[in-house]
């Protein structure tokens, strides 16, 4: 079972369904925020009063975040990654003191109406040398701090620009294309062990692997309710937010994409997404002149 959002044909926007083995049935629920808006036990009657609604045919799943959810993400929170950002870094002692403190890092990554999914481009900054996909296990949590359930993000970012000065970490991490959520939620009551799941990410360029890795969510330095902790410590998020939990494949310095990679990231019983890369800000023009019919209740530029 999965938790999507979708459009069908002929319908008058996006719609919040129930993705089961026969196909898409509809929530009584205005949008996926609404949905996160409401207390676990009731998200849960919801859902399972949809499993005798009428079948949707031919739906064309979005990404599953809209209204006021905001995408947020951890940094540092695998061994490889504090070791990655101390190689590319001038100041690399402050990802060691980040890795060990008691305190995680946290940063906005996204409004709901710029993330892209499965089969959608991603995008690496024209003013940056060195690019990589991150691939993470993502947290879905309502507006009580409550975990809704999981899917599969990928941080994309840009490691010349943080590496130059940790102050330039909202660069490097927001811009166009820089995150692809997976396009269902797999609700956390059917995926409660979340100790040993594998993450993989594969690379392909001309048809051929330019790159692939492996890590495991055992080697999570910090539990996705640590993290929510923290997030939820001195803010409200009234319509939920969408977590990632940080990385823990990344490439060697020597690497970085190119224009027309295809990125595949996959989390074992959670999902996958599989996007190719694009160069600069005009490829993702469409996202906000596209921005009222995917997210339709939020006010975007275009």
């Amino acid at each position: 079972m999965r938790i999507v959002r979708y459009l069908a044909p002929g319908g008058s926007g996006p719609a919040v369904g129930v993705e089961l083995a026969d196909g898409i049935r509809p929530l009584d629920v205005a949008s996926v925020g609404d949905l996160l808006s409401r207390p676990l036990t009731e998200i849960r009657t919801c859902i399972g009063a949809a499993a005798a609604g009428r079948l949707i045919a031919d739906a064309a799943l979005l990404p599953p975040a809209d209204g006021r959810t905001e995408v947020w993400a951890a940094g540092v929170t695998y061994n490889r990654s504090r070791q990655a950002r101390m190689e590319e870094s001038a100041t690399a002692d402050i990802y060691d003191l980040v890795y060990d403190s008691d305190r995680p890092e946290l940063f906005f990554k996204c409004a709901a109406w710029r993330a892209v999914t499965d089969g959608e481009p991603i995008g690496i900054r024209a003013d940056s040398a060195l690019n990589v996909p991150e691939p993470e296990l993502a947290v879905f949590v309502n507006r009580y701090a409550e975990i809704v359930g999981y899917g599969v993000c990928n941080d994309v970012s840009s490691r010349s620009i943080e590496g130059a000065n940790p102050l330039y970490l909202p660069q490097a991490k927001i811009y166009a294309g820089a995150c692809s959520l997976s396009n269902g939620i797999r609700p956390a009551w059917e995926a409660s062990e979340l100790g040993a799941l594998e993450v993989r990410l594969s690379i392909s360029r001309s048809g051929a692997v330019a790159w692939q890795g492996t890590t495991s969510t055992s080697q999570l330095r910090r539990t996705p309710q640590e993290l929510i902790r923290f997030l939820f410590a001195a803010e409200q998020f009234p319509e939920g937010a969408v977590l990632s939990t940080g990385t823990g494949i990344v490439p060697d310095l020597d690497f970085t994409l190119q224009e027309g990679d295809r990125v595949t990231v996959r989390i074992e019983g959670i999902g996958a997404i599989t996007n190719v890369v694009a160069v600069g800000l005009a490829p993702f023009g469409w996202l906000a002149d596209d921005a009222r019919r995917r997210c339709p209740d939020v006010e975007a530029p275009g």
